[in-house]
């Protein structure tokens, strides 16, 4: 599977450390930078990848910052991807199950090493559940609810 990672400044080493557990999962690692922990804005990494995963570049994406917070507000701004922020494997396992999930986003202020590497491999090989949860995904693709 071609997995996207991304981050702004305050995500860079966690980003580069979850770059290694991807590939040493078999997975291909797309890297959208940032490339370094000089200041950059979030907005411009989060949107990066969120658009690398609607238009098919990675099936899957990852996408780092200080907090997870921005950068779910940003990815969940593109059409076709369902971001999840994950504090733990229990979110980023139901995410992918019930929610059919494309990207999670994580906060390297936040999360430990150790609990952001089991996040993602708990992401990475947990598949979506379909049945019932189908059907309300494809509410969440749809057109946005009345009145929004």
């Amino acid at each position: 599977m071609r997995v996207a990672l991304a981050s702004d400044h305050a995500g860079h080493r966690l980003k580069t450390q979850l770059a290694e557990v991807v590939a040493r999962l078999g997975h291909q690692v797309l890297d959208l930078g940032t490339d370094s922990t000089e200041s950059v804005d979030y907005p411009d990494f989060g949107f990066r990848l969120a658009r690398a995963v609607a238009a098919g570049d990675a099936e899957r994406g990852i996408a780092i910052c200080g907090s997870g917070i921005g950068m779910s507000m940003v990815a969940n701004r593109v059409p076709g991807v369902r971001a999840a922020r994950c504090c733990c494997e229990w979110d980023a396992r139901f995410a992918r199950l019930h929610n059919d999930a494309n990207v999670i986003t994580l906060g390297e202020r936040v999360t430990g090493t150790g609990l952001a590497e089991a996040i993602v491999e708990t992401f990475l090989s947990t598949d979506f559940e379909g049945g019932r949860h189908a059907r309300r995904v494809r509410k969440i693709d749809g057109a946005a609810p009345e009145g929004a």
